[in-house]
């Protein structure tokens, strides 16, 4: 990298600059070409390494965008369509967990908490793009869309548990942050709506998303001092406040803009420096079978369920394609297992390529051939709702 930190930023911002022309002139979310342009940065233009402001504004992204999906979902939507959220969301985690871990230990003859670590990494959905792919589609406020959200919340949730009851340290900063996060979810709605009433929402200051983002920080950083990751409790804390943001969508939109500005680029540049071409090469087809067998898994548990509430086959598809695709949560596992000695650099490098490539391939193919419209989605929620309406009164 260069020297001057001035280069660096217009480096990286000039990738960013041309993911979005790419991603404008060719239809595809700028989140996968953003990835994209990481990959060839890596391999052909010698960016192999990032520093620590990089690593910081690509935390800050993960952070804020896992926030800003939380925010998305509708707590009446959520409440209203709980059992295909919740159905989804758990077949999503469980299958590909439970056979990847199978798999990966007695297949390939990984260890136990290798394995296991694989079958978590593997088992995820990434919010970060399936929001940004509904934000950019104009998709988001759709109920379809909101199950969508409240799904990967299910999925990742089981992931978060996972990792913890297997790995976790247990111990009395771990108490600390439950305690506290708790206490800050129960008044975190309530500080936001006073903040709103009191201080408005046109304040050149933004003092609302200034507090938002204390929030966030001092809660990430309680979370990483427990050895836990800063994005749960971020999108937890997007989730609770979710209601207030309904009735004033101004605040949730700066911080839109401000996200997908600033820090979501470097997030998602920084997720593609991670793969290297010459490790996908040697270990392809080790990639291409866990790869496989993630949306194999995936299929098999959503795409049947989508399916029996009433999705058409195109909308199950769409769904089931988007909920194959893994990102923050995965790559946090892998960097997990690395971090404490439980994998090694090259099963992280076959883990998080298989990642990336999930938030990929799967999300490319249901935009390109897919893609419901907002009136498909809302005509299965009017269907939905009449055959739920039937089945009450009969």
């Amino acid at each position: 990298m260069l020297d001057n930190i001035w280069f660096e930023a217009a480096i990286w911002m000039g990738l960013a600059f041309i993911a979005s022309l790419i991603s404008i002139r060719v239809g595809i979310s700028v989140a996968l070409i953003e990835m994209f342009v990481g990959i060839l940065a890596g391999n052909f233009l010698g960016i192999h390494e990032t520093t620590q402001w990089i690593d910081f504004l690509a935390m800050l992204g993960s952070g804020v965008l896992t926030f800003l999906a939380g925010a998305e979902i509708d707590p009446k939507s959520l409440k209203a369509n709980i059992k295909i959220s919740s159905t989804i969301g758990i077949l999503s985690f469980a299958l590909p967990f439970a056979f990847i871990w199978m798999f990966t230990q007695y297949v390939l003859g990984w260890g136990v908490r290798e394995a296991q670590i694989a079958g978590i990494a593997l088992s995820t959905t990434s919010v970060a793009v399936i929001y940004a792919v509904l934000i950019e589609k104009e998709l988001a406020n759709t109920s379809l869309g909101k199950t969508l959200l409240a799904s990967c919340f299910i999925t990742d949730l089981g992931t978060v548990l996972a990792l913890g009851v297997l790995f976790a340290d247990f111990n009395d900063t771990l108490l600390i942050f439950i305690v506290v996060l708790a206490f800050v979810l129960w008044l975190m709605p309530r500080w936001t709506k006073h903040l709103i009433v009191k201080l408005g929402t046109k304040r050149v200051s933004e003092p609302e998303v200034k507090f938002i983002l204390l929030v966030l920080f001092f809660m990430g950083g309680l979370a990483t001092t427990a050895k836990s990751e800063a994005v749960l409790p971020a999108y937890l804390i997007g989730l609770v406040v979710a209601g207030v943001f309904l009735t004033d969508k101004t605040l949730v939109n700066r911080m839109r803009t401000i996200a997908f500005t600033i820090f979501t680029p470097f997030y998602f540049i920084k997720a593609g420096l991670y793969v290297s071409l010459k490790e996908v090469y040697l270990s392809a087809g080790i990639i291409a079978v866990l790869l496989l067998l993630k949306i194999f898994f995936k299929t098999v548990g959503v795409w049947p369920a989508a399916y029996r509430f009433k999705m058409s086959r195109g909308m199950s598809t769409y769904t089931t394609l988007l909920m194959s695709t893994g990102l923050t949560f995965g790559t946090i596992s892998a960097l997990y297992g690395l971090n404490n000695h439980i994998i090694d650099q090259g099963q992280y490098t076959i883990l998080v390529t298989v990642v990336i490539l999930s938030a990929m391939i799967p999300t490319l193919i249901a935009q390109r051939f897919f893609e419901p419209t907002v009136k498909e989605m809302n005509d299965w929620n009017q269907v939905k709702e009449e055959k739920h309406s039937l089945k009450h009164f009969s």
